[in-house]
């Protein structure tokens, strides 16, 4: 069970990774649109339709990423006194009454939305020559679908916490800088720091 679970989260980390990539299109993109408005009196009517694609995509692919990284916006004032069991209960109803239906009509309004766009070669109306929606609009299911899978592995980590009383193990990434662990690869006391602090008056200049 926890190879699937770990397998899902992978297999949302390389998505994350892989559309990354259009932060980098999308900022080369823009420079060059302003480079050719300014300096060139050339631009292109499609580019702001283009860019808008770019970044909605990048954004709905990352939510999946996001969700098995465990770095969703949470209100966690009291949510971090919990001890794990309650954790996993409040995050096992709220998964249940809100997650679960609200993707899951994501995923299947994208779809229909999708499927509308395909047939009737739906292309944007913002600018003349509008470049095609119904490439941008597949990203809704698919996202919808990477997500809820997502959701599901969340799911069992609930059920196994509250099981067993701690959280399972989950795929790491980049995490916050753990400032003791620094401390310790650097043979860095804290006598050291505060020795450093002393040597500096409070206007910024050294003794």
């Amino acid at each position: 069970m926890q190879k699937l679970l770990l397998f899902v989260d992978r297999l949302s980390t390389w998505v994350g990774w892989a559309f990354s990539w259009l932060i980098v299109a999308l900022t080369l993109l823009i420079s060059w649109e302003v480079f050719s408005r300014y300096a060139l009196d050339h631009p292109h009517p499609w580019a702001f339709d283009i860019m808008i694609m770019m970044y909605g995509t990048m954004f709905m692919m990352a939510g999946a990423y996001t969700l098995a990284k465990n770095g969703h916006v949470r209100g966690d004032v009291l949510y971090g006194f919990f001890r794990p069991r309650t954790q996993a209960t409040v995050d096992l109803l709220l998964y249940l009454l809100f997650f679960i239906p609200g993707v899951f009509a994501l995923a299947w309004a994208g779809y229909t939305y999708a499927a509308e766009s395909w047939a009737i070669n739906e292309h944007s109306n913002i600018t003349s020559e509008g470049p095609a929606v119904y490439p941008f609009k597949t990203i809704i299911p698919i996202a919808g679908a990477i997500l809820f899978l997502q959701g599901i592995v969340e799911i069992i980590r609930c059920v196994v916490c509250i099981k067993q009383g701690s959280w399972p193990s989950r795929e790491q990434d980049v995490e916050e800088v753990d400032v003791d662990k620094l401390k310790e690869m650097v043979h860095v006391k804290d006598e050291d720091i505060a020795g450093l602090d002393n040597l500096v008056t409070p206007h910024g200049s050294t003794k």
